[in-house]
């Protein structure tokens, strides 16, 4: 093997290793599946994560309350999503919340698809489809946010322009 050839298929190994390295890192940083792992704090949101795992809304509202940490981009999102669920939603507040998440970080993948899935339930296509617009440039390649609310936005198209959970 010459040196050029040589050198070739090292640089070839190199770029294939940091862009395995680079969608690791993006895919592991989902926008609200729980805390960052670069930073060596307990998740605050933790208390809060879990109830919504058990669908517990009203009880993972009172949790984001007592936190109290509006500055942050995943506390607002994760209050929209409880007010979203709820057994009596307030969607009202959840439009609230994704967009103060969506103020404070723009390219915030969990607010922009919930806040779609919203604007579907709500019958606000448009706005549905602009949220994924958005998902589409952030997300550098098909992230699980950007596939989920296409999936649901070709459901309420499919479904008559009603919106349809997912099956």
């Amino acid at each position: 093997m010459n040196n050029f050839t040589h050198t070739f298929h090292r640089t070839v190994r190199l770029a294939c290793a940091a862009l395995a390295t680079a969608t690791l890192a993006l895919a592991a940083h989902a926008a609200d599946t729980g805390p960052s792992t670069s930073s060596a704090a307990p998740d605050k949101l933790a208390p809060a994560r879990e109830l919504i795992q058990q669908n517990k809304w009203v009880a993972a509202i009172d949790a984001l309350k007592q936190v109290d940490d509006r500055s942050s981009a995943d506390w607002n999102n994760l209050m929209g999503y409880s007010h979203r669920k709820a057994k009596v939603p307030d969607y009202a507040a959840a439009e609230q919340y994704y967009n103060e998440a969506l103020r404070i970080d723009p390219k915030h993948k969990g607010a922009l698809e919930y806040s779609g899935e919203m604007y579907l339930v709500l019958n606000q296509l448009p706005q549905a489809e602009a949220r994924l617009a958005t998902l589409d440039k952030v997300c550098f390649m098909p992230c699980a946010e950007y596939t989920d609310l296409k999936a649901s936005i070709a459901r309420y198209k499919a479904n008559g322009n009603v919106y349809a959970a997912k099956p």
